[in-house]
């Protein structure tokens, strides 16, 4: 289990960022050989990702659900996020074979979402927490003083 941080924190960050939401829904439960080679493409982009910060990735975390696995991923910007969804060969490759074996026969649902970040409008709060989401890709600090409450953090960033 991961250690918690007692207290009360917020995360800092430098510049603008990227938050992507991304993720799969398996529509077919049955159709493992469809939505399994999709589970395994996500896991190893995001290998890859972690393996070459150079790509603009700051991190990522991932849930799941009965039929949906999601990934918040933080990315430096989106001209690095796209630069690796048009360019990247293991992207590339995963959505070509996803569209070759499932395209729309509906057993497998993919989404995303992706939003720009200004610097300095957004705001968080960990209370008693393991390092969690922008935390993770930030600095975390203390949630005092000028950063005691969700007004005075989305003003200071």
């Amino acid at each position: 289990m991961a250690k918690i941080v007692p207290g009360r924190y917020t995360a800092k960050m430098e510049g603008s960022y990227v938050v992507f939401i991304i993720g799969m829904r398996i529509n077919q439960l049955l159709a493992v050989h469809k939505w399994l080679p999709v589970a395994r493409a996500m896991g190893g982009m995001v290998e890859e990702l972690y393996q070459n910060p150079e790509l603009g990735f700051l991190g990522s975390r991932s849930s799941m659900s009965l039929c949906t696995i999601t990934q918040i991923q933080y990315w430096r910007s989106f001209e690095h996020l796209e630069k690796y969804a048009r360019h990247a060969p293991l992207h590339l490759k995963a959505w070509k074979k996803f569209n070759q074996a499932v395209g729309a026969d509906g057993s497998v649902g993919i989404y995303h979402e992706t939003y720009l970040v200004e610097a300095g409008h957004y705001e968080c709060v960990y209370v008693n927490m393991p390092v969690f989401g922008l935390g993770e890709v930030g600095e975390l600090v203390p949630a005092t003083g000028k950063r005691e409450s969700a007004r005075q953090r989305i003003n200071k960033g």
